[in-house]
């Protein structure tokens, strides 16, 4: 799995740097959450971007040091978050896209090789491990070889 990952962030990553963009990968879930919207707390940001809150939370902090968003108190008592694109951010938002859509393209264009699309693959493993998570099945897994020994 780990040697998969790599294969496709490393290629990802170079796309960036071919195209000239100082941008990590892993920024790509909230900068989508925030091309579709305006604005979002980090708990939105966490939830739309279907990655976890301290995630979000350290996203967003690496981010906002590189000068791509803003982060503002908001709420009732100003003790939420709200994040935005900065300028600097919705500047390189069009150069993003397009190197989104040729990452779509390419996965699209792995998925036909394959026998079984990775996308669907990986979408369906997703879905079971929400409905039972990996780590709990490890435990049952350890419990049965105790058992068994």
């Amino acid at each position: 799995m780990r040697h998969l990952i790599e294969l496709l962030d490393g290629a990802v990553l170079q796309a960036y740097v071919d195209a000239g963009l100082d941008y990590r990968p892993r920024y790509t879930p909230v900068m989508r959450v925030l091309a579709q919207q305006q604005s979002a707390t980090i708990g939105q940001l966490a939830e739309l971007a279907g990655i976890t809150q301290p995630a979000a939370t350290q996203t967003v902090a690496l981010m906002k040091t590189e000068g791509l968003l803003l982060v503002v108190a908001g709420g009732e008592d100003g003790r939420q978050r709200v994040v935005r694109l900065s300028p600097q951010g919705e500047l390189l938002l069009p150069r993003l896209q397009a190197c989104w859509q040729a990452t779509k393209c390419a996965a699209d264009s792995l998925d036909a090789e394959l026998e079984f699309p990775l996308s669907a693959c990986l979408a369906q493993a997703i879905a079971v491990l929400e409905t039972r998570p990996f780590g709990e099945r490890i435990r049952d897994a350890s419990k049965k070889r105790r058992t068994t020994t």
